[in-house]
């Protein structure tokens, strides 16, 4: 069977609760592909699947919104030893150098990070913890978590949509190609932000190593 016989085969629903839950975990704080489920989605939303393009972005927004309401809450309550324990789970996404890198967007930028965080793949994570954690005002971090969860799904997915409405019959033969080309997006970002968080993590190193000397008497 081809693969895109196989995938018409999937139920819309399963598909809307797929997508939800998984940008809604991602949001959370777990360490997930939320930008590559919806963009792989979106992509089967234009190619006569049966998925409602319209339904899928509203179901995508309501998890990253809900999933960051929940991260901000759990943040909140657990505050810096809840990012200390999940440094040591999961040192890949909680590592020393990535906190720093995020907790310096947050303080240089505010609430906006965390409507910038939701267009990034390693803020998108840490958005809702880190704003509850660092006691941003909930009005605040609401007002963006809002927007930024709105526009990233709804943008991502109406882009996505279009690009396959126009691209279709190119799709039909070489589906797959679409898909890898979303998975090479998401993971390219990534690859960004850890280099990012470990040349952070070598200059914290550094200069604990290198203590500025204690003027003399």
């Amino acid at each position: 069977m081809h693969v895109q016989d196989w995938l018409d085969t999937v139920p819309a629903a399963a598909v809307y609760a797929l997508v939800g839950l998984v940008i809604g975990l991602e949001s959370v704080g777990i360490p997930l592909p939320g930008e590559i489920i919806l963009v792989s989605a979106a992509l089967l939303s234009s190619q006569n699947t049966g998925i409602d393009p319209v339904i899928l972005g509203v179901c995508a927004s309501l998890g990253a919104i809900v999933g960051d309401s929940i991260g901000y809450a759990i943040g909140r309550k657990g505050g810096r030893p809840l990012l200390a324990w999940l440094g040591r789970k999961f040192p890949k996404h909680f590592g020393e150098g990535h906190i720093a890198t995020a907790e310096r967007s947050f303080q240089k930028w505010g609430m906006w990070a965390v409507f910038f965080g939701r267009f990034v793949a390693l803020l998108r994570i840490f958005a809702g913890p880190l704003a509850g954690v660092l006691r941003m005002p909930y009005w605040k971090f609401l007002i963006a978590n809002v927007l930024g969860g709105i526009i990233w799904a709804g943008g991502t997915t109406a882009v996505i949509y279009y690009v396959g409405i126009v691209a279709e019959s190119w799709l039909k033969r070489f589906s797959w190609l679409g898909l890898v080309a979303a998975v090479l997006v998401g993971l390219t970002s990534m690859l960004v932000l850890k280099r990012k968080a470990k040349k952070a993590t070598a200059d914290k190193q550094a200069a604990e190593a290198d203590p500025e000397p204690v003027p003399a008497d």
